[in-house]
């Protein structure tokens, strides 16, 4: 966007002045807008441009994401306030924001989790039974990475690359892509690894990253009553699945300022592969990314 520092300026100015909005609230349209900006750059568009068209597509873009419908809709509220000053201030004729619709809050759609509620179900959690450690490592890496249930259960050791903190996840269609990993989910799975050590393994099976009590890798029904089980122990009233912590890792990463880009690349929503990703995205970008925008890297917590 040729003048997107001087308008977003302005558009600041509007709405401490005019609408005489909270900090939190004009931060919030600011952070809002600004998702826009990354997707006309992801796109080659410039935002005064854009048609309603171009709008849906740019709201498509954060449903293909998993956003929580809360946090979508907050985000077109304030691209919506943004195309209402353009249209005020002359920029636009038009304000092509007025017949965009705000996504339906759907009763089937996973909750999300906040980070203190993800701690709740991890809490929830039996260290002193033989799976505890187990069940902590995968609550974490489906936090920290994100990943579907079905490339969780299929995770194995020889994809998860320490030192470069990456793990290589099989997802949908075949598709292989790099996904960062946490020092927080490094650590619940050494801890796991310390019990895993001490099992009879079955033939065929010693590469999955996580096993029953019979040595083989686990399906994604058990993982998903284990959640449920862990959300009603935990005294969490969402109804949840192993999926709402994919929703949460990408509202985090959403609310903490990162970009779609990044969040496309860590969901594995665009086709990439291994090689290919580092056309679409720089790793060391990527892990700055998390590190910046995922609250289990933030400094202030453990």
């Amino acid at each position: 966007m040729t003048q997107g520092k001087s308008i977003t300026e302005r558009f600041r100015r509007h709405l401490r002045l005019q609408k005489g909005l909270s900090a939190n609230t004009l931060e919030a349209y600011l952070h809002d807008v600004g998702m826009l900006f990354t997707w006309c750059s992801d796109e080659g568009r410039d935002a005064v441009t854009l048609s309603l068209e171009d709008l849906q597509a740019f709201s498509a873009s954060l449903h293909d994401l998993g956003i929580a419908p809360s946090s979508h809709a907050r985000v077109l509220c304030g691209v919506r306030a943004f195309y209402h000053f353009l249209e005020l201030d002359g920029y636009v004729e038009q304000d092509p924001s007025e017949l965009l619709e705000t996504p339906i809050q759907s009763k089937h759609l996973p909750e999300v989790l906040s980070t203190a509620e993800v701690d709740m179900l991890e809490g929830a959690v039996d260290l002193s039974k033989w799976e505890g450690h187990r069940n902590r490592a995968i609550i974490e890496v489906l936090f920290s990475c994100g990943l579907r249930v079905s490339e969780l259960v299929t995770l194995t050791l020889t994809n998860i690359y320490e030192e470069e903190q990456f793990v290589r996840v099989m997802g949908k269609g075949a598709k292989e892509r790099l996904v960062p990993i946490s020092s927080r989910a490094l650590k619940e799975l050494h801890l796991w690894y310390d019990d895993r050590r001490r099992m009879k393994i079955k033939p065929g099976e010693e590469d999955y990253v996580f096993l029953n009590r019979r040595g083989a890798h686990l399906t994604r029904t058990m993982i998903l009553i284990m959640i449920k089980q862990y959300a009603i122990d935990a005294g969490i009233k969402k109804t949840i699945s192993p999926h709402t912590l994919r929703h949460s890792f990408a509202t985090a990463l959403l609310e903490g300022g990162a970009s779609l880009r990044a969040i496309q690349a860590m969901l594995g929503h665009e086709s990439i592969g291994t090689t290919e990703i580092y056309t679409h995205i720089d790793m060391t970008t990527l892990r700055e990314e998390i590190e910046q925008h995922h609250p289990r890297n933030m400094k202030s917590r453990r």
